[in-house]
């Protein structure tokens, strides 16, 4: 994701203007070398450079992180520089991550995002929840995020449901395309043009909803002619649970994302 989101930030604003750290300071090389833009040793370089601290860790490990950071930006803050963190941890609020950037000295403003990897190509859906920080931090936050898709403002209790929806989305939607493909080629396609076909048409789908702005369900009716073999394909879905089965997905989700918030 941090990579997806460097590459959105380098369209966004310049690579000039971004800078790349890693715990593998390979991986961090090699994708600056790529992109254009600057690359240091230790996110602590990095904090030291940059405005606007986009994190990456996980949940377990971003307290550590923060802590690790902190002294860079107190000492960034004494000479009039402040610093805006952005955390992409799942199921962390602002209040669990506020002791661990204690020793800054300061109110530090505190952004959370979540974003998904369609950020990458600039289809993305992502939310922020900004807390008490500066409408001026928000706003800049929103301008390096204005490559990568949709973004939307959110209250933070329902960031932890949006990821489950929107985060983890994505990936519920692969093995959908996977199996209509498979039914294609069962069906005498080649396997190529089947993903091609069924990937489209879950492009279009997905576009028919935001941009007429219609129910699914409605959507759905006006595809199902009576008798047609649309019905008998939903039918078959709903026979085999395919709605239940997305919604008990959304909610296994949504509940590992509170218990990630626990670590």
């Amino acid at each position: 994701m941090g990579g997806a989101l460097a590459r959105a930030a380098c369209r966004a604003v310049g690579p000039d203007q971004v800078v790349l750290a890693n715990r593998t300071p390979e991986k961090a090389r090699i994708l600056a070398e790529e992109l254009g833009c600057a690359v240091v040793d230790s996110a602590a370089d990095a904090a030291w450079a940059a405005e606007y601290l986009f994190l990456g860790a996980k949940p377990n490990g971003m307290g550590e992180l923060l802590e690790e950071l902190a002294p860079q930006i107190r000492d960034r803050h004494r000479v009039g520089e402040d610093k805006v963190v952005v955390s992409m941890a799942a199921g962390l609020t602002i209040k669990d991550m506020r002791p661990h950037l204690a020793g800054a000295g300061y109110y530090v403003p505190v952004v959370r995002i979540m974003p998904n990897t369609c950020v990458a190509i600039g289809k993305g859906m992502t939310a922020l929840c900004a807390g008490e920080a500066a409408e001026a931090y928000i706003q800049g936050v929103e301008e390096i995020l204005s490559a990568t898709g949709r973004v939307e403002r959110i209250p933070e209790g329902l960031m932890d449901q949006f990821s489950a929806v929107a985060g983890c989305g994505p990936a519920f939607v692969y093995p959908y395309i996977e199996a209509l493909a498979d039914g294609g080629v069962m069906a005498g396609l080649p396997r190529a043009q089947a993903v091609e076909y069924a990937a489209q048409m879950v492009l279009g789908a997905a576009a028919m909803v935001l941009e007429s702005g219609k129910h699914p369900g409605q959507l759905k009716d006006e595809v199902c002619s009576p008798g047609g073999s649309t019905i008998a394909g939903v039918a078959a879905l709903e026979e085999r649970g395919f709605r239940s089965a997305a919604i008990q997905a959304v909610e296994a989700a949504f509940r590992r994302n509170q218990e990630l918030g626990k670590v």
